[in-house]
């Protein structure tokens, strides 16, 4: 099981983006089709009379274009904020929530949903992050685990234990190799190598009753207890420092995870989804049109991206075999495979439902209609798409609605309008 196939690190990947970004800003700085600019940190744009919008997140390529102003949120002037998942989350579910637009961590909004009340903000059917997870399982190499059913009754590692990609590394084990949460013993390290995703927040540490955890030591990180022995495996989102370096001690569980990943994808349909996107409450109250412009915008910026890589990104990505990598993407999980929307996404969303509930970390199991506590109806729209034809989504809230005759340039599944 030696280490191979490492891929980037999500430590760097703020870092990685703006170098992306940066290159591909020189072909787009003549006009609008171009890739990316280097505008990633704070950048505010728009007509000054737009109703002010601070919307924030990590800059991925898909949301670019909603940075450096290609595209925006129709009647809004925005700036942009630069934030950790971890501090983004603490903001939305116990902080100040100055931010109207943010990204959130799924499963942590499930939990404040379920579990606290939490009402402050409506989720959108927005997924600016999704990753499949089998590349998130690491091990020591010398305690005789060579697949996944070798995990029961070993020593686990990790940073916080309820986050989506913890939630789902568990789900996905339990589903697809019999592995359940209380065939482990759990070790919660008090300190991650990660700094890219900030402090956890309150909701990325809830501990279900009936299983075995404890407190790591103090002042060792999760790369630290795998190194030192302490624990057999570890469930992380990213790499921990000690895979970073080379340590032969530490590999992926899963070596060729890009093989095993397609597999999981063909089988299931699932495209398991890190983070949302959230919309401030008393935001929709007083601007009801707010959710659609929203979604249309962000939809329209992963289309620019999609377009752009499409065209440009075997040149502009520094990937040697981006083009077949992009090409086999598509064929196996279609062109729209980073869709938005809710019925492209009802079967992931019910996965992870069901992954919270039955590892006793949402009280309650969750469905789409109950989640939505702003119900989303459809009606025909002009969509190229023969789903979003039949399907136009509309917020209803109270007595108010979106306008049903104002044109929706997206439609659920995130496809053009015509």
């Amino acid at each position: 099981m030696g280490y191979n196939n490492k891929g980037a690190s999500r430590r760097d990947f703020v870092k990685t983006a703006a170098v992306v970004a940066g290159a591909a800003g020189a072909l787009a700085a003549c006009g609008r089709d171009g890739g990316p600019s280097q505008k990633t940190d704070e950048s505010s744009h728009a007509e000054p009379s737009g109703l002010p919008i601070t919307f924030a997140g990590y800059p991925y390529d898909r949301v670019q274009p909603l940075i450096d102003g290609r595209v925006s949120i129709e009647g809004c002037s925005l700036t942009f904020q630069k934030g950790s998942i971890g501090d983004l989350n603490t903001h939305v579910f116990s902080g100040p929530q100055t931010i109207e637009v943010t990204e959130v961590g799924l499963h942590p909004y499930m939990l404040a949903f379920a579990n606290d009340g939490f009402r402050d903000y409506s989720l959108l059917p927005i997924f600016p992050l999704r990753t499949f997870r089998h590349k998130s399982v690491f091990i020591r190499t010398d305690r005789g685990i060579e697949r996944p059913e070798d995990l029961r009754g070993k020593v686990i590692a990790t940073p916080g234990y309820s986050s989506s990609s913890l939630t789902w590394i568990r789900g996905i084990l339990e589903d697809e190799y019999g592995v359940r949460p209380e065939d482990i013993e759990w070790v919660v390290s008090s300190k991650t190598s990660d700094a890219a995703s900030g402090k956890g927040s309150k909701q990325e540490n809830v501990i279900p009753e009936g299983l075995t955890v404890r407190e790591g030591p103090p002042g060792l990180d999760e790369s630290d207890l795998l190194e030192s022995g302490e624990v057999d495996a570890l469930f992380h989102a990213v790499e921990p420092r000690a895979f970073v370096e080379g340590d032969p001690i530490v590999a992926r569980l899963f070596a060729d995870y890009r093989q095993v990943e397609r597999a999981y994808f063909a089988k299931t349909g699932i495209f398991p989804i890190m983070h949302a996107v959230a919309v401030r409450d008393d935001l929709i109250d007083r601007n009801p049109w707010i959710l659609e412009a929203v979604f249309n915008a962000y939809s329209e910026a992963k289309k620019l991206n999609s377009d752009y890589l499409a065209k440009l990104g075997w040149a502009m990505v520094s990937l040697p075999w981006f083009g077949q990598e992009f090409e086999e993407t598509r064929r196996l999980m279609g062109d729209n495979y980073w869709p938005y929307g809710i019925e492209p996404n009802r079967k992931t969303l019910d996965a992870l439902f069901r992954y919270s509930y039955e590892q006793g970390l949402a009280s309650r199991e969750l469905t789409m209609s109950s989640f939505i506590p702003r119900p989303w109806s459809f009606q025909s729209n002009g969509s190229n798409c023969e789903r979003c034809r039949r399907n136009r989504v509309v917020r209803l809230s109270g007595k108010t609605a979106i306008r049903r005759d104002a044109p929706m340039r997206f439609g659920p599944c995130g496809r053009r309008a015509a």
